[in-house]
């Protein structure tokens, strides 16, 4: 059998599996992909929608960060556990403050110039975003349900990208330009199939690392065996344990020493990270004799992930700074699967690419539906009906 004729037969089969399997899970991949571009830009669009909370009128000098969270922690309930404080002078502080037995707590802005607070990041807008990631995630329904259903379709969607791949590439190596424009001038039909290969082509490798980072929060089976071939799933933190940080702490407290405040922590921060950029610190204080402290990168290619540096609570001592970039690739691309996922592994510039190919993806299901609907009207046509069947014979008893 010829080659030519043997990889006819394969892109026909793989082209009948693309097809089916695409109209059998067409209708949640729509909503999962168009779920997935309106929530894209979310923390752009409620800050833009509510930026009465979120932005403030930059003066000489902000207040010290314990005094905000005192003042905050006399209006709110709960304890005030760290802050968030943006690269921008412009933008407000944001504090996270946790009742007894919550995992995640609350988010309230706050005006680091005067002291108000200007309320928690829940809105309408948040509540919406929100109803988005639940049909992203899990299609509305009960986890155990929806979840494992956006799994295998997500599964498919990955499937039929590899397989719309090969059947993408041309029989003949002088048709491939062909493959890369859009004949704006043809009629819809011819429109609408070069919609469907051309940009799909176009977003196929964001759409993969969408798909195979999504799928981790389908299935625990999929997030370890990800985590094993990373190389990352024994991978823990160097803390000290409990005992050994209330021994530092009483013997710090025995002698005298002040607990540094959260401008200091910031001084040796930036000593050891000088770059420009937003801060995650915990709240100084109490009993915690060694404070956490992460510095963000800013800017429109920026990288979420930071830098994150330890600092004795006491004596000011830098214990451990751990830089993004010097991390070896397995941890860099396991500390990156939620950036690979959502967009932003390169800040804004990154979200532009994730937002069109993600609308790409969103268009797939309805244009390759149409492709089918076409073939099947073309194969109706070509298939002689009774009537003409009656007709032939006739002609040839006569």
């Amino acid at each position: 059998m010829p080659a030519n004729s043997t990889w006819k037969r394969i892109r026909k089969f793989l082209n009948d599996v693309h097809l089916w399997m695409g109209l059998a899970s067409g209708l949640v991949v729509f909503v999962v992909c168009l779920t997935g571009t309106i929530y894209t830009f979310h923390e752009e669009i409620d800050e833009f929608l509510n930026s009465e909370k979120y932005h403030v009128q930059a003066a000489a000098d902000p207040m010290e960060v314990e005094q905000l969270a005192e003042i905050l922690g006399r209006q709110v309930e709960g304890d005030v556990a760290s802050v968030s404080i943006p690269v921008s002078p412009g933008d407000a502080y944001r504090f996270s403050v946790r009742k007894e037995g919550e995992r995640r707590g609350t988010n309230y802005l706050v005006n680091q110039y005067t002291g108000e607070i200007l309320g928690d990041t829940n809105s309408s807008t948040s509540e919406f975003f929100m109803t988005m990631f639940r049909l992203h995630r899990w299609l509305l329904l009960d986890t155990n349900i929806g979840r494992p259903i956006v799994g295998w379709s997500t599964f498919i969607f990955v499937f039929m990208v590899i397989t719309g791949l090969i059947i993408w590439i041309p029989q003949k190596a002088k048709n491939w330009k062909q493959g890369l424009k859009i004949k704006w001038s043809g009629n819809w039909k011819r429109l609408n199939h070069d919609l469907h290969n051309t940009f799909g082509f176009y977003a196929a490798i964001l759409l993969l690392i969408m798909g195979l980072t999504g799928l981790q929060w389908s299935f625990d089976w999929y997030r370890t065996g990800l985590r094993s071939v990373l190389g990352v799933e024994d991978q823990r933190g160097g803390r000290p344990g409990p005992d050994q940080g209330e021994a530092e702490t009483d013997a710090a407290m025995a002698s005298g020493m002040r607990a540094l405040n959260a401008a200091e922590l910031l001084e040796i921060t930036d000593k050891e990270l000088p770059f420009a950029g937003s801060y995650y610190l915990e709240i100084p204080g109490g009993e915690k004799n060694r404070i956490s402290v992460r510095k963000y990168h800013s800017g429109f290619f920026a990288s979420p992930a930071a830098d994150e540096i330890e600092i004795h609570a006491y004596s000011g001592e830098v214990v451990s700074v751990q830089k993004f970039a010097d991390k070896p690739l397995n941890e860099q691309i396991a500390r990156s699967i939620k950036a690979l996922h959502v967009g932003n592994v390169f800040g804004t510039f990154s979200k532009i690419l994730y937002f069109i190919s993600c609308l790409i993806a969103t268009s797939l299901p309805v244009t390759g539906t149409i492709i089918w609907i076409n073939k099947m009207k073309k194969k109706s046509k070509r298939r002689p009906t009774t009537r003409n069947k009656e007709k032939r014979e006739v002609a040839i008893m006569d």
